[in-house]
């Protein structure tokens, strides 16, 4: 599976990538695959403040609906409407087309909460905790 070493991860299966004064969101290779089929994805509205660990977006599969987590606190500034319109984008190419939205952080120092690919990898693996 892969898991990007550029990017830092959530323990709920975000990642974050740092992009000048935002953080771009998306969700990772293991999320997509538990979802299989994406058929809906729920923005958040730019502007919209968000809080670390808290749900930001819902992105419904024919399985399951599941929150997506704000990996950092901030403002939302801009969205993928590609997604909303496109929702198999998200499946395609997680880590690129299909990513979800981006935040301006309020609170910087919280990126130090975010976990490394190396440790994300690890949560992965099976019997971790």
């Amino acid at each position: 599976m892969r898991i990007p070493s550029e990017l830092l991860y959530t323990a709920t299966h975000e990642w974050a990538r740092r992009e000048a004064q935002e953080i771009v969101v998306g969700i990772t290779a293991h999320a997509q695959e538990e979802l299989r089929d994406v058929v809906f994805v729920e923005l958040p509205r730019p502007g919209q403040a968000v809080k670390q660990a808290q749900p930001a977006a819902v992105i419904e599969s024919v399985k399951a609906a599941f929150d997506i987590y704000a990996p950092v606190s901030g403002t939302i500034t801009r969205v993928n409407e590609a997604v909303t319109k496109s929702p198999q984008i998200v499946n395609q190419d997680c880590y690129g087309a299909g990513w979800l939205f981006a935040i301006a952080p309020n609170q910087p120092e919280e990126i130090s909460n975010l976990l490394s690919a190396e440790t994300y990898g690890k949560q992965l693996q099976p019997n971790a905790h």
